[in-house]
C-alpha cells in the first residue's frame, strides 16, 4: 500500500471516514504519521473550542474576582480555587460521573457523556478558571492613571471598562494568556486515558500513539511523532497570538511592547 492511499484511508479516520479496521502488524512510519495526524483533529477541536469559549467565562470571572460587591467576588474566588487547585486529570473523572448520573434524569445529557462534548465541557472550565486568574491580576496590574483619564473625559460604567479597561487588561495579560492557551492544547491530550471513552476508537493523537506504541512495544517512535505535531501545534498557537499581541500593543513605542514568552507550566 502506497503512502498516499494511506493517508486516504486513514487520515480522517479519527472522525469516523475512511477504514475502519486499524492496522494489525507490520506498521509502516505513513500509517503512523497518517493516524497519529488524524488524532490530532480532536486536540485542535477542544483546544479551539475551550479556548474560544472559555475566554468570555474567564473575562467575567476576572472582574467578578476584582468586585467589591461580594456577591460577584466570593463566586469567582471560589470557582477559580476549586478548578486551578484540583488536577485535570480528577476533574475529567469526577465530570464524566456526574454527566453519567445526571444520564437516566434527561435525554438531553446524553451527549455529555461523549469525549466531544464532556471533556469539552470540563476543559472550558479548565482554563476559564486559569484564565480568570490571569485577567484578575492584569485588572489589578491597570495603572491607575489610565483610569484617572477616563472618568476626566467624562468615561464611566460599561463606556470605560470597553474603551480603556478592557483593553488594557487584555494587553497587559496576553502575554500569560497565550501560556496558557499553549497549555490547554497540551492538557488535550488526558481526555481519551481520563473517563471518558473513545467511541469506536475514534480517539486523539495520544490514543494512537499509545496504540503503537503497545503494539509495537517501541514507544520511541509514536511518541517523538506525536511531539512533532503539538510542536508544530506550539508554533501555530505562538504565531496567531503573537499577531494579536503586536494588535493590543500597536499604539506602543517598539521597545516598550510587550513579548511574548514561552513559559511552559510544567505542574499544574
Amino acid at each position: 500500500m502506497s503512502c498516499w492511499q494511506t493517508i486516504q484511508d486513514y487520515g480522517l479516520r479519527s472522525l469516523g471516514w475512511g477504514e475502519r479496521l486499524l492496522p494489525r502488524n507490520d506498521f509502516t512510519l505513513c500509517e503512523q504519521f497518517t493516524l497519529i495526524g488524524s488524532g490530532m483533529i480532536w486536540n485542535i477541536y477542544f483546544g479551539i473550542v475551550a479556548l474560544a469559549a472559555g475566554f468570555f467565562l474567564a473575562t467575567a470571572l476576572g472582574v467578578g474576582k476584582a468586585s467589591h460587591n461580594p456577591l460577584f467576588r466570593k463566586p469567582a474566588e471560589w470557582f477559580i480555587f476549586i478548578f486551578r487547585g484540583s488536577p485535570l486529570f480528577i476533574q475529567f473523572f469526577f465530570g464524566y460521573f456526574l454527566f453519567l448520573t445526571l444520564k437516566p434524569l434527561h435525554p438531553v445529557f446524553e451527549p455529555f457523556t461523549a469525549a466531544w462534548l464532556g471533556a469539552l465541557v470540563v476543559l472550558f472550565l479548565n482554563t476559564a478558571a486559569y484564565s480568570g486568574e490571569i485577567f484578575y491580576g492584569a485588572l489589578q496590574s491597570i495603572p491607575k492613571g489610565d483610569v484617572e483619564a477616563a472618568d476626566a473625559y467624562g468615561l464611566s460604567g460599561w463606556a470605560r471598562f470597553r474603551r480603556v479597561i478592557w483593553p488594557t487588561m487584555l494587553r497587559l495579560a496576553w502575554p500569560a494568556y497565550t501560556n496558557e492557551a499553549i497549555f490547554l492544547f497540551h492538557a488535550t491530550t488526558l481526555v481519551f486515558f481520563s473517563g471518558f471513552p473513545a467511541w469506536q476508537q475514534r480517539g486523539d493523537a495520544l490514543y494512537y500513539a499509545s496504540y503503537f506504541a503497545d503494539k509495537t512495544f517501541n514507544p520511541f517512535i509514536p511518541y517523538p511523532i506525536l511531539a512533532f505535531y503539538f510542536i508544530l501545534l506550539t508554533l501555530a498557537v505562538i504565531s496567531g497570538f503573537g499577531l494579536v499581541n503586536a494588535r493590543l500593543n500597536r499604539h506602543l513605542p517598539r521597545q516598550q511592547r510587550r513579548k511574548i514568552r514561552l513559559r511552559p507550566n510544567l505542574i499544574r
